[in-house]
């Protein structure tokens, strides 16, 4: 597997997503994918699932420094103390003592951007993360936490799939030496019926998703999350370094695009997206 590197981390390109999956899944799945070969394990304090993450890394047999792991702290705990307190409270449920990259979830208004900074360079300077991230941020906030941090910012995770004009974030990511992580990039399954994806797919013998897949990560400084709770899938999933995708085939894919391609915009989340 291929890394990317940003701002002095070296991320897996294709990392094993945990959002919605519920605690047998992931109890299963962490461990079946690591054998696989995967690497990179996102996770989030939201999602419930932090616990089962970690007991499924425990037991995969795979060394912990092996592992490219993730985190996010949700919005209501980023006033300092309750920052730091919910870091710690992350690192025993993933029985770990650092997390490879933290990544604030959503912007929140409420908490000054500096005291949230601030919070994430703290946790980096005492050991207890490696790397620091922003995700589902602007353009114009993406900015302004790298202007307010000492520690560099190495990526910003993002929606991102064939229906998703995100060039504008991610020429700015790249010229700030920034990553993109790309989430949602299966549009919530529109992409399996898509004519011109399936074609593709028939071209070389691949499927939908290991074409979207191979989409992503064939563009420079690009990581992209998949996610299933099946096994057969999950193998699917990480044989996309086998082929590439022609610079005709890259430019349809983009051109499959549209004005309201956006699925997630939650109310008092989102930004005003730039």
């Amino acid at each position: 597997m291929h890394k990317v590197s940003a701002n002095g981390a070296s991320i897996p390109a294709l990392g094993f997503g945990t959002f919605r999956m519920d605690e047998p899944s992931v109890l299963r799945m962490v461990p079946h994918v690591l054998k696989l070969g995967y690497r990179h394990i996102d996770t989030a304090q939201i999602y419930g699932n932090e616990a089962a993450v970690g007991e499924g890394i425990a037991s995969s047999g795979v060394a912990r420094g092996d592992i490219f792991l993730t985190t996010k702290v949700w919005v209501d705990k980023y006033r300092h103390d309750a920052f730091l307190r919910s870091v710690d409270e992350s690192l025993k449920k993933l029985k770990t003592d650092y997390v490879d990259l933290l990544l604030l979830h959503w912007p929140n208004e409420d908490v000054p951007l500096a005291e949230q900074i601030g919070a994430l360079n703290e946790v980096k300077a005492a050991g207890k993360v490696r790397h620091i991230g922003v995700s589902n941020f602007s353009r114009s906030l993406l900015a302004e936490a790298i202007r307010l941090s000492d520690a560099p910012i190495v990526t910003n995770q993002i929606e991102y799939h064939p229906y998703l004009d995100q060039s504008a974030m991610i020429e700015a990511a790249r010229q700030a030496g920034l990553s993109i992580t790309a989430y949602y990039a299966m549009a919530d399954g529109k992409v399996f019926a898509d004519p011109v994806l399936k074609d593709f797919g028939a071209r070389h013998g691949k499927s939908v998703s290991q074409i979207v897949l191979r989409w992503v990560i064939q563009q420079q400084d690009l990581v992209v999350l998949s996610k299933t709770v099946g096994e057969e899938r999950a193998a699917e999933n990480f044989a996309i370094f086998d082929f590439t995708l022609s610079e005709e085939e890259m430019a349809r894919i983009h051109g499959l695009a549209k004005p309201d391609g956006r699925i997630l915009n939650p109310a008092g989340l989102a930004p005003v997206w730039d």
